[in-house]
């Protein structure tokens, strides 16, 4: 297994900002559960999401509205215990922020006291200003996300790239600038234009993380499950597979099958 390079060290806001700051990219990606929390924090990612994508990945919604609070809370458990080097973010789910600061509040800090991650993701600029900061106020790290946002899927009506339109990239950046002055430490941008990716990492303190945004941001995130090629059917232009697990452990299986229907498995070195 190849590891990341450097020292290891527990990955933190203070880190991730400088990271930024000497031009280093930050690697991010999805996890779930702890044996591949595991695997892919000694490979040295710097950030593991545990994002509300599990409604999809791992549940088989075909959105991410479903997935309950308790729920993120305990795959954040689950990655919690594997990590020892990466930083653990986890999305607020669909409807435990949305309404007032007060719930936002509450839901965030069940995240932190029961999980023990490291910071909360949530969605959207001015319209969640409010519980942002009071997230905030409770000491607890938040990263915005910004441009395609899986929970407002029914008001956008489609997964299509977001602010190619003037009005909207003006208002995607003036977001994204209030984001930053009021205390996120990273900013997810997701399916936008490239050409804008790189104006708002120049106009912002903090780094940008994109998906399906362009090489200007200052670290990329995959879905992990998407990026193995454990989900077959999902192949946008902005995702890399870097295997095909879908197929190998479908051949795994079947040869396991065909070895217990004619009794090759277990041999005689394989009992006790």
């Amino acid at each position: 297994m190849s590891k990341a390079t450097g020292e290891i060290k527990k990955i933190t806001t203070h880190v991730i900002q400088a990271m930024k700051e000497r031009g280093e990219k930050i690697a991010m990606l999805t996890a779930y559960d702890y044996s591949m929390a595991r695997i892919l924090d000694e490979a040295g990612v710097d950030i593991l999401l545990v994002g509300d994508s599990a409604s999809n990945v791992m549940a088989g919604h075909e959105t991410t509205l479903p997935i309950t609070l308790d729920q993120m809370i305990y795959h954040a458990q689950s990655v919690v215990r594997a990590v020892n080097r990466a930083m653990v973010v986890v999305d607020l789910p669909f409807g435990s922020y949305q309404s007032n600061s007060e719930i936002a509040l509450s839901s965030a800090i069940r995240i932190m006291k029961e999980s023990g991650a490291h910071a909360v993701k949530l969605e959207g600029g001015s319209e969640v200003e409010e519980s942002i900061r009071r997230i905030l106020m409770a000491g607890i790290p938040v990263m915005g996300h910004l441009g395609l946002t899986p929970q407002s899927i029914y008001k956008f009506g489609t997964y299509t790239v977001r602010a190619k339109e003037e009005q909207e990239a003006q208002k995607l950046l003036a977001d994204a600038k209030l984001l930053d002055e009021t205390g996120c430490f990273s900013l997810v941008l997701e399916k936008i234009p490239a050409k804008l990716t790189k104006e708002v990492s120049e106009n912002i303190s903090i780094p940008t993380i994109g998906i399906g945004a362009g090489k200007h941001a200052d670290g990329q995130v995959l879905v992990t499950h998407d990026m193995l090629g454990i989900t077959k059917d999902f192949k946008p232009r902005f995702l890399r597979r870097y295997a095909e697990l879908f197929d190998a452990i479908g051949d795994a299986t079947q040869r396991y099958i065909a070895d217990v229907k004619s009794k090759d498995f277990p041999n005689d070195k394989e009992q006790y």
